[in-house]
């Protein structure tokens, strides 16, 4: 005869294995810039075993090659907004964490994009998309790259902001104005999840003009992005997950919405599609909303980014445990009536 006991130890041991398997689960990754590049993408373009430039050359020594394969990280769990309380002055590179401390150098050499002012078009890889909202930051006049990058030398306002943006071919893709600068710069983002506490953080070399070679004359290299195939050659090299929060929330019961119209301080307003209704634009000008994303989905997932496994796993769980007390009580029915 099968006790509540029995049941109900069954039931916990069950908890107990899959619960175990959470524990063991890998975090999910994000993205970084890669429109200017990031300096994080720059160099794991170049490959973390054998990077090509000086300045990737240095940070691979500093960080190891394991930061590099994890390009797409560089975060604060529980930022929620505090970015300038979190993270110290010589450090906004690496988000304060020591994992990507060689992102910090202060060196002239880094490889950079070239920029004009004006408008532009960016594009940030997300491999864990997100709703949340992107400021980009660009460096003051008379910024010094061979200084520890400080909060001070950024602009005390961002230059471009957006909330949920479209995306297009897994990056995220929005207009900002870019100021009138000359020489090398550094654009800073920042990307706060609307969704959970966590932020994550980027810098982009750049150079307005002519790069006249901050250290020993000599023009740095330029930065290249990863190309979508260099992206899935290191995925079993890194140490975190590159799938997408939104397919890993089809089927789970957790909320998960196509990615809104992107909005900022420059969009321009747009009739909203038929289907939608009309309250998803109400407080918001959207900029160019188009493709809504193109079937990828931004994740509301109200946790960090193991919620995805908690909710399967939970999921799992109650569904293994009523069914077992759901066949016990069926058992004890059937001797019952059987006497």
């Amino acid at each position: 005869m099968v006790s509540r006991r029995t049941t109900a130890s069954a039931v916990t041991a069950t908890a107990v294995l899959a619960l175990s398997g959470l524990a063991a689960a890998p975090a999910f990754a994000h993205g970084s810039m890669t429109d200017p590049v990031s300096r994080v993408s720059a160099c794991y373009a170049e490959g973390p075993e054998s990077p090509k430039s000086a300045a990737c050359k240095a940070a691979v020594a500093a960080s190891g090659t394991q930061a590099f394969y994890d390009w797409n990280a560089v975060n604060i769990a529980n930022a929620a907004g505090k970015h300038r309380d979190l993270i110290p002055d010589g450090k906004l590179c690496s988000a304060g964490n020591d994992k990507y401390r060689g992102l910090d150098l202060a060196r002239g050499d880094w490889p950079a994009s070239t920029l004009t002012a004006g408008k532009h078009t960016f594009r940030y890889k997300g491999t864990a998309p997100h709703r949340g909202s992107f400021e980009l930051y660009v460096t003051k006049d008379g910024y010094d790259p061979s200084k520890p990058l400080k909060w001070s030398d950024l602009e005390a306002k961002p230059f471009a902001t957006v909330t949920d943006p479209r995306m297009e071919s897994g990056d995220y893709v929005f207009d900002g104005t870019i100021p009138n600068k000359s020489g090398r710069h550094l654009i800073y983002s920042i990307w706060q999840r609307s969704d959970s506490p966590e932020a994550f953080y980027t810098c982009s070399d750049v150079v307005f003009g002519k790069d006249n070679g901050s250290t020993g004359g000599t023009p740095a290299p330029t930065a290249s992005a990863p190309t979508d195939e260099e992206i899935e050659a290191g995925t079993d090299e890194s140490s975190v997950e590159h799938g997408g929060h939104g397919d890993q929330h089809a089927g789970t019961g957790a909320e998960a919405t196509a990615a809104a119209p992107e909005t900022s301080e420059s969009a321009t307003p747009s009739e909203p599609a038929a289907s939608e209704p009309a309250a998803s634009t109400a407080s918001a000008a959207p900029n160019e909303p188009a493709a809504a994303g193109e079937g990828e989905r931004l994740a509301e997932t109200g946790g960090d980014a193991t919620t995805s496994y908690v909710a399967m796993g939970g999921a799992a769980v109650l569904a293994l445990g009523a069914a077992v007390l759901f066949g016990a009580a069926r058992r004890g029915r059937g001797r019952r009536a059987a006497r």
